[in-house]
């Protein structure tokens, strides 16, 4: 059997830390936690109707990660693509008054917020694996 493609959809939201948080794990998650096993979807593009990113929405599982409360990943996906298979809010990882502090640049991370990212993306992969384990089939 195959194994379960999981794609993750982060914020793209510059103006909050959470957004930069958010895309940080997302990363993280594709290139060295589940190499291989982990698809990202670009928002922006998405949203702007790339087919491709709205059939494996529809296709297969996904999570989304928000950086703040307005949930646009969550709001985006359900919208284009039907129901996201579980929800990330950074928010709830590292605080909300944390998560929208204005953001910075990823050249001027320190390393509490490479342990935000940290953080945030074992919560991901807790999210990935359990999906993984079901066999979920959307």
């Amino acid at each position: 059997m195959e194994p379960i493609k999981v794609g993750v959809i982060s914020c793209s939201g510059e103006d909050c830390l959470g957004g930069t948080i958010s895309r940080l794990a997302a990363r993280k998650i594709l290139e060295r936690i589940r190499y291989g096993e982990s698809v990202t979807i670009c928002l922006p593009l998405f949203i702007a109707g790339g087919e491709e990113e709205r059939g494996f929405a529809e296709a297969y599982p996904t999570i989304t990660v928000d950086g703040c409360g307005k949930y646009c990943a969550k709001r985006a996906t359900e919208k284009l693509s039907g129901k996201v298979t579980d929800v990330v809010q950074v928010a709830d990882i590292i605080g909300k008054e944390t998560a929208e502090r204005t953001a910075l640049s990823s050249r001027n991370l320190t390393p509490e917020h490479r342990e935000m990212a940290d953080k945030v993306a074992e919560e991901i992969r807790i999210k990935f694996d359990r999906i993984v384990e079901g066999n979920f089939k959307k």
